[in-house]
């Protein structure tokens, strides 16, 4: 299992960074991020060498030009032992540099999608429903609302209707991606 990071979340996060900060290099981020998601898109799930060198080159280009205009934490006050606090687009400039490969592995490896939007989609409902009760209340339940969970999202995934996929699975009869 290879780790990888959300470029949707990064896009988001960057996006706070212009709005609320002011700060060009994320501007310039969004679009390369959006640039290279294009560019996998076109070339179908993986880019050529000398194309992913020349996306990490920009990158690390744009992450200098942060550095430079993200604002530094004041010194540490002799004695005090706490770490310094640093603003949110300097915590989201040191993660995107240190965690480079996660955030662009997407352009290496085709089954790495750019987001994982879906996943989180796909978990999303049973969180909510711990959230609401505070459990489900046996094993069995958990089971059955996993599994009508996971039906409907297939339908969704397979542009099958999912109120119609069940009323036709009540009448005995099965979506086309069941057979």
């Amino acid at each position: 299992v290879t780790h990888v990071l959300c470029n949707a979340h990064h896009l988001r996060e960057l996006e706070r960074v212009v709005e609320d900060d002011g700060h060009q290099w994320a501007k310039s981020l969004q679009k390369l991020l959006l640039d290279i998601n294009q560019d996998v898109h076109e070339s179908n799930g993986v880019l050529a060498e000398f194309k992913i060198n020349e996306y990490k080159k920009q990158y690390r280009k744009i992450l200098d030009q942060g550095e430079e205009e993200c604002p530094k934490p004041p010194a540490k006050e002799a004695g005090k032992r706490d770490r310094q606090k640093k603003d949110f687009s300097l915590n989201l400039l040191e993660r995107l540099r240190d965690f480079e490969s996660d955030t662009l592995r997407f352009m290496t490896e085709a089954i790495v999608p750019f987001t994982n939007n879906q996943g989180e989609n796909d978990l999303r409902m049973t969180k909510v429903q711990q959230k609401i009760s505070g459990c489900f209340r046996s094993m069995e339940g958990a089971r059955i609302f996993c599994r009508i969970r996971g039906f409907l999202s297939t339908c969704r995934k397979n542009n099958v209707n999912p109120a119609q996929a069940l009323r036709d699975l009540f009448q005995g009869k099965f979506p086309a991606f069941m057979m």
